[in-house]
Formats: structure tokens, sequence, C-alpha cells
């Protein structure tokens, strides 16, 4: 289905804001239950994990290390409860979101408020070619391309290599990136983000004191490495896919963007279950206030929710593909699209 299409046919199904906040409105009420539910399978099955490795460690270190593995799919759900912690959504309490939200912050390795600070950035400015930059994927139009000098192309090409996005960026990020604020952060992000540290700290002095300096380190990087790395992958597919959205700021739709600005990621249920549903990521994006646990209700009360085409578990590769925005065929396109263009413009100059 083309973008034009698709978005005519959104237009017609729901044609007002005041409609579809009717109808996600029921889907933004937190149950106290289904949250601490999740606090239990998530959070709770992840400690018990760290205990299950320490008592295998004196019987095989493979052992171990096939329990880390799963331990960092774990990881993965307990993200998404921080990552609702931070907006609001996962309790109705503030306090217990927050407190939660914490805790999940010390487990990820990612500071909460100083997250939920850019994050929020992120879900205002998605799709919006004018305001990139902020807790996005670097993207560039083809134009920006064609006119950055040569250094920066090399830097560009470089950083949407798969190896390096996938496997070295989502290290660097949750390991190092994470352990500063940003620029334009406030005071209050900036302490959040030394406290994280300090409680981070902390933990992984008592688990070395408990497990040892060296299967510390391997136990604490696998977790990292798996979760960090299917986390990017899972944000990567949400914005960067066949047929996305993306306008300059004159011309950007809130609800355009997020229904077809963020993909409807449709994964087999047990990895819908390790992501915490946030593969209905049309939903979430349309209203950040529906917890993880009513995403998938939101998106079968409506047709206008099932008419957006999903994404499948092999068709999401094909993104891998992708590294430019052309904002004259409005479609992101592969280097080799352009290859030509790149010839000429490092002729002329």
């Amino acid at each position: 289905m083309s973008k034009a299409s698709t978005q005519n046919k959104l237009d017609q199904l729901l044609p007002s804001v005041q409609e579809w906040k009717k109808i996600v409105s029921p889907h933004t009420k937190p149950s106290a239950v289904k949250a601490t539910w999740q606090v239990i399978n998530s959070l709770g099955s992840y400690i018990a994990l760290w205990i299950a490795m320490y008592f295998t460690l004196s019987i095989s270190y493979w052992l171990t290390f096939a329990i880390a593995l799963f331990a960092g799919a774990i990881l993965v759900r307990v993200f998404i409860i921080f990552h609702d912690c931070g907006h609001g959504s996962f309790y109705k309490s503030r306090r217990a979101g927050n407190i939660i939200g914490f805790i999940s912050g010390v487990f990820t390795f990612t500071p909460f408020s100083h997250w939920k600070w850019e994050h929020s950035v992120h879900h205002s400015a998605s799709g919006d070619l004018d305001r990139r930059g902020t807790g996005d994927v670097w993207t560039m139009t083809v134009d920006e391309y064609l006119g950055s000098s040569r250094r920066i192309r090399f830097i560009y090409r470089a950083m949407r290599n798969p190896f390096i996005l996938f496997m070295i960026a989502p290290l660097y990020l949750f390991l190092i990136r994470e352990r500063f604020s940003t620029p334009g952060a406030s005071p209050h992000c900036r302490k959040s983000v030394w406290k994280m540290n300090l409680a981070i700290g902390l933990l992984a002095l008592a688990l070395i004191l408990i497990y040892g300096w060296l299967p510390y380190l391997l136990i604490q990087l696998t977790t990292i490495c798996v979760a960090a790395i299917s986390g990017v992958w899972l944000f990567y597919v949400q914005h960067q896919f066949e047929g996305v959205y993306w306008e300059r700021e004159d011309d950007w739709d809130f609800t355009s963007a997020a229904l077809a600005g963020s993909s409807f990621y449709k994964l087999p249920k047990v990895l819908q279950w390790f992501s915490g549903n946030i593969g209905y990521h049309h939903i979430h994006h349309l209203s950040s206030r529906i917890p993880n646990y009513n995403l998938e209700a939101c998106h079968n009360s409506h047709k206008i929710f099932q008419s957006i085409e999903p994404l499948t578990f092999l068709s999401g590769f094909k993104s891998l593909g992708f590294r430019l925005w052309d904002e004259k065929e409005r479609e992101l396109v592969s280097f080799k699209r352009i290859k030509g263009s790149v010839r000429s413009t490092s002729t002329a100059s």
C-alpha cells in the first residue's frame, strides 16, 4: 500500500483528534494488578536468574552464560516497564511509578529522570524533519548528505553500518553515553544521572563481592549486550521502515506522525512478551499514557488501528537497507540509490 493511500485511509477512518482520544481513553487507565504482576514476572524473574547464575558458577560457566542470555532477554522487558514509568502510565500512583522506574533504571543502566526528559522530546518531534536530533537515530536527508563534506559522509556511513549501529552503538549508549547528562538538561535531570551512577556503582560493588569481579563482568556484560542490542533494534525498526512518515515542521501532524511514523511491528507471541508489547508502537505514539499491557487491546478496539499494515519479524529486516530520507520521493532510500549523485557531487567539488 502506498504512503498516500495509507494516509487517505487514515483520514477517512479517523477524521479528528477528538475522536481518537475517545477511542484510546478507556485504555489509558493503569491497572495496579497488571502492573504489579509485570513487576513480579519481569524484575522478579531478572533477580531470580541472577541468583540462579550464582549457583551455576560452580557447575559450568556455559550454563551460567546460557542463563545470562535469557536474563538479557528479560531485561528488555524490564526496560519497557522503566519506559512506561517514564511516561507515568504504568501505575496510577506517581510515587510507585517513580520507585519502580528508578529500580528498573539501575538494572538497565539508565538514569530515570534524564531519560524521561529526553524521551519526551522524541515523542513531541518524531517524524518532524526540522526537529531531529534528540532521542532518535541519526537520519540525514539525501540533500543534506550530498551537501556534506567527505568527512561527515564517512562518519554518517560508519554510524549507519549495521555492525556499528547494532553492536557497538548499543553498548556505547548504555554503558558510556547514559553516564553523562546532555546539554540542555535541567539541574534535576543532571543530578538524576549522578544518583543513578552511584546506585549502579554500589550494586556492582555488592555483586562483585558476592560473585567475584570476573564472573560479575561476564554476566553483566552478557545481559546488557543482549538487552541493548535488542532494544536498539526495536527502536530502529519502529521508526525506520518502508512507508514511514516524515514532514517538515510546517506540514507536520501529530496523528499522522504517530500512526504512519511509528511501525506496527507484529512479532510472534513469545517475542511480543519479551518486548513488552512495544511492537504496537503506533498506538504508543498516539497516546503514551497507554501502559504496555493495554496496547494490544487498544489496537484491537478500532478498525483504524487494524488498517495499519504490519511489519513482521522477517519483513522488518528490510529496514537494514534504509539510510537516507529522500524529500522529493518522500521515502527512505539506500546509499546505492544515490551512488551516481555522490560521484557527480564529488567531481564538482
